[in-house]
C-alpha cells in the first residue's frame, strides 16, 4: 500500500476544501485495507474511508488513517438473452461504468449517468436521478469487515435501501468496506423516461426515447442544471429532498400553492427542498467564500473559501430559514467529517 503522512485532501474532495489527514493510504486491494486498519490500530487513530469525495464535507484536518479506494475492474458473471451480472470493483468510476455498460448493450443504469463518485459509495447512498435508483440493479454487495477481516456478500434485499440511505448508512456504518458490487442488467432496452423534466426534454426533441438518447438527454440535463465540479467545486445535491405525510403537504400547500410535490408509493409525499430554498431568498447567495449555485438552489459551491466550517455555517442559515418559513429542518445530503467547532 502506499502511504503519506500529513497529506493533503483538497484533491481528493469535489469541495476542494481544505483538509490534511495524519495518514493517507492509496488501497487498491483488499489487503490495502486491511493493512490500513492496522495503521489505524497502531496509531490509535480512527479510519476513513474515501472513494470519489463526492459526498462528504471536510471540516477539519483528520486526525485519522484515511483510506483512499482506487480499485479497478469490471467482470462480467453471467448473461442470458435477458439479462446480465457483472462485478464493478469499488474504485471504479461511477459514469464510466454506466458509459460501459451502455456501450456493452446492458440496460438500466442511462438515468444515472453523470452522478459523481465511485461505484463502491453508490449503494451507501442508494444513488438515484430522473425516476431510477441504484438499488433497482444491485444484485449483491461484497464487503470486508474493518474489525475482523471478514468477507460478507449482502444480498440486495440485505442492503435495506431506501431514499438516499442504506443499512450502510445504519447498521453497518463504519463497521465495513465495500469492494465489489454486482449488478444485474438488462440485455433488453427499458426506458423510464417519467421523470418531468426527462419527459420535457423528449417531448420537446419529439425524439424517440431509446437507452443511448436518455444516456445524452441526461447528461444535457444535468450539464445545464448542475455545475462541473472541476470547474466549481461542489458535492451536488447538499440537502435531502423532505418526504412528508399528506396532511402536513395539503396544509403547506394551501401557504405555498407552487412547492412541487410528489407522491411516493408509499403514499408520502416528497417535496423540493431546491425550491423551499429559492422560496427563502438563498439562490445564488454567497457567504464567507461558499454560495449556493445560481443555477440550482440545491448544490452549494466552494467560491475560494475552501473551508468546510464555512461551508456548514451557510448550510445551517439555509436550514434555519427553511425551518422558519416551513415548519422542518432539511437534512444534509454529505457526510461530514471532521469538527466543526470553532
Amino acid at each position: 500500500m502506499q502511504v503519506e503522512t500529513n497529506a493533503t485532501l483538497v484533491s481528493l474532495n469535489t469541495l476542494a476544501l481544505e483538509s490534511r489527514a495524519s495518514y493517507l493510504v492509496t488501497a487498491a486491494t483488499p489487503q490495502d485495507i486491511l493493512d490500513a486498519v492496522a495503521l489505524a490500530k497502531t496509531n490509535g487513530l480512527p479510519l476513513v474511508l474515501l472513494g470519489g469525495g463526492s459526498n462528504v464535507v471536510l471540516a477539519s484536518d483528520l486526525e485519522a488513517v484515511v483510506v483512499h479506494i482506487v480499485s479497478r475492474g469490471i467482470e462480467i458473471l453471467r448473461e442470458d438473452s435477458e439479462s446480465a451480472v457483472i462485478r464493478v470493483a469499488a474504485g471504479e468510476n461511477w459514469h464510466r461504468l454506466v458509459q460501459w455498460c451502455l456501450g456493452q448493450n446492458y440496460f438500466g443504469l442511462e438515468n444515472l449517468a453523470l452522478i459523481p463518485g465511485t461505484v463502491g459509495a453508490a449503494p451507501i447512498q442508494n444513488i438515484g436521478a430522473y425516476g431510477v435508483e441504484i438499488a433497482s440493479f444491485v444484485d449483491a454487495v461484497h464487503t470486508l469487515n474493518l474489525d475482523t477481516g471478514e468477507t460478507r456478500v449482502l444480498s440486495g434485499a440485505a442492503c435495506e435501501f431506501g431514499y438516499r440511505d442504506s443499512v450502510f448508512k445504519g447498521a453497518l456504518r463504519d463497521s465495513v468496506a465495500i469492494t465489489a458490487v454486482d449488478l444485474r442488467l438488462n440485455k433488453q432496452p427499458v426506458v423510464i423516461v417519467n421523470y418531468p423534466s426527462l419527459a420535457q426534454y423528449f417531448e420537446d426533441a419529439g425524439m424517440q426515447a431509446t437507452p443511448q438518447a436518455v444516456f445524452d438527454a441526461v447528461v444535457a440535463i444535468r450539464s445545464k442544471r448542475l455545475p462541473d465540479p472541476g470547474v466549481i467545486p461542489n458535492a451536488g445535491s447538499f440537502f435531502k429532498n423532505p418526504v412528508e405525510g399528506q396532511a402536513g403537504v395539503a396544509y403547506l400547500r394551501t401557504r405555498f400553492s407552487g412547492l412541487p410535490a410528489f407522491t411516493q408509493a408509499d403514499g408520502r409525499v416528497k417535496l423540493s427542498a431546491a425550491w423551499m430554498i429559492e422560496d427563502c431568498g438563498w439562490k445564488g447567495a454567497e457567504q464567507d467564500g461558499m454560495g449556493v449555485d445560481t443555477n440550482h438552489a440545491l448544490v452549494l459551491v466552494n467560491r475560494g473559501g475552501n473551508s468546510g466550517r464555512a461551508l456548514l455555517k451557510l448550510a445551517g442559515d439555509i436550514q434555519d430559514a427553511v425551518a422558519q418559513r416551513f415548519g422542518f429542518r432539511l437534512e444534509i445530503e454529505p457526510r461530514v467529517l471532521g469538527s466543526s467547532d470553532g
